[in-house]
C-alpha cells in the first residue's frame, strides 16, 4: 500500500426513518435493561445532528465537546469491523441491532489489514497498570538480591557446605557475589523489561506508538490524555509520518489543538448542527485557547 492509503472510504450510520421503524418494533422489555439519559443508546444520538455518513481521508479527526458522540463513532466502526482491541466495550442491548443497520464502505473492496486496530483511553490506562505491577514486581525482586547479596557476602556467616549437586548452583552464586559489586550482581539477575524512569506521560505516548506498524487502520480515541504538549506535538508528527511515509490511516477522536492542526487533517465537527467537516482553526474550543492566549499576550513579553 502506498502512502496516504485510504483503508475505509466511507461509515453509513442508520437514517432517523431507519431508527424509528425499528424502535417501534422493539421490545419494550428489553428496552428497560437500558439506563442514562438516553434508554436507547445508540439509537436517537447521530440523526439529531443529521449525521448519517463519514467520509474519509488518510486522516480523520473527529472533535466535539463530551457526549458529543466522538467515542461511540470509533467504537461503532471498530465493531463493525471487527477491529482488534485490548479493553472490551461496555455496550448496551441496542447496539447490535443498531450495527446491523449501519454499513462500512472499504476502499476498492478489500479486507483490511490483519493488524488494523482500535486504540481508546481504556487500553493507555490497563496498560499503565500493568507496567505498574510488573515494575512492582521488579522492585521487590531487586530488594530480594539485594538481601541475598549481603547474606552471601557476610564474612561473619559459616562458611557454605557443598552437600549435593543441588547445591551448586547456590554456590556459584555465593562465588560471584564475592567478585562482584552490589549493583553488577543485581543487574545479571534482574528482567530486562522496567520502564526506568517513564512518566504516565510517557508509558501512554509509548502504548500508542508501540502498537502501531505500517500500512493498516487506527482508530484513536483521545490519544492526548496524559501527554504534555511537547509529547503531543511528537505523537503529532509520529502520525503525520505513519500516514505519509508507511502506508496508515487513522481516525482519530481528539480535542488536542495539537493534533488537530496535523497538517491535511480532515476534521468533523460533532458539535456543529448539522455536523460539518472544517478547518482546526474553526473549531469553537481552539478559538477558546486563542482567545485565552490573546488576552494574556502582554503576560509572555516580547
Amino acid at each position: 500500500m502506498s502512502a496516504d492509503a485510504r483503508y475505509l472510504d466511507a461509515f453509513i450510520l442508520p437514517t432517523r426513518r431507519e431508527e424509528d421503524a425499528f424502535l417501534l418494533s422493539y421490545p419494550h422489555q428489553l428496552e428497560m435493561q437500558c439506563y442514562g439519559h438516553n434508554e436507547v443508546y445508540p439509537f436517537r444520538l447521530f440523526p439529531e445532528k443529521q449525521l448519517t455518513r463519514l467520509n474519509f481521508a488518510p486522516l480523520t479527526l473527529l472533535c466535539g465537546s463530551n457526549g458529543s458522540g466522538k467515542s461511540t463513532l470509533l467504537n461503532l466502526i471498530a465493531e463493525k469491523l471487527g477491529l482488534d482491541r485490548a479493553a472490551p466495550w461496555n455496550t448496551t442491548p441496542f447496539v447490535e441491532p443498531y450495527l446491523a443497520r449501519c454499513r462500512a464502505h472499504l476502499a476498492d473492496d478489500r479486507p483490511l489489514p490483519k493488524v488494523s486496530r482500535i486504540i481508546a483511553s481504556d487500553d493507555v490506562f490497563d496498560y499503565m497498570l500493568d507496567l505498574r505491577a510488573i515494575n512492582a514486581g521488579i522492585a521487590d525482586r531487586r530488594e530480594q538480591l539485594f538481601a541475598e547479596y549481603t547474606a552471601y557476602t557476610d564474612p561473619t556467616k559459616p562458611t557454605f557446605q557443598l552437600t549435593s549437586l543441588d547445591d551448586y548452583d547456590e554456590l556459584k552464586r555465593r562465588n560471584e557475589a564475592r567478585r562482584s559489586s552490589k549493583s553488577a550482581y543485581t543487574a545479571r539477575r534482574m528482567p530486562q523489561t522496567e520502564l526506568k524512569g517513564a512518566s504516565n506521560g510517557e508509558n501512554a505516548y509509548h502504548c500508542f506508538t508501540r502498537q502501531i506498524t505500517e500500512n493498516a487502520l487506527y482508530l484513536l480515541d483521545e490519544p492526548e490524555n496524559s501527554l504534555s504538549p511537547a509529547r503531543q506535538l511528537d505523537l503529532a508528527q509520529f502520525i503525520v509520518d505513519a500516514v505519509r511515509f508507511y502506508g496508515c490511516q487513522f481516525i482519530i477522536s481528539t480535542h488536542s489543538p495539537f493534533l488537530l492542526a496535523m497538517r491535511g487533517a480532515k476534521i468533523y465537527d460533532l458539535d456543529a448542527d448539522p455536523v460539518s467537516v472544517c478547518r482546526w482553526s474553526e473549531l469553537p474550543h481552539v478559538r477558546e485557547y486563542y482567545d485565552f492566549f490573546a488576552a494574556h499576550r502582554e503576560e509572555f513579553g516580547d
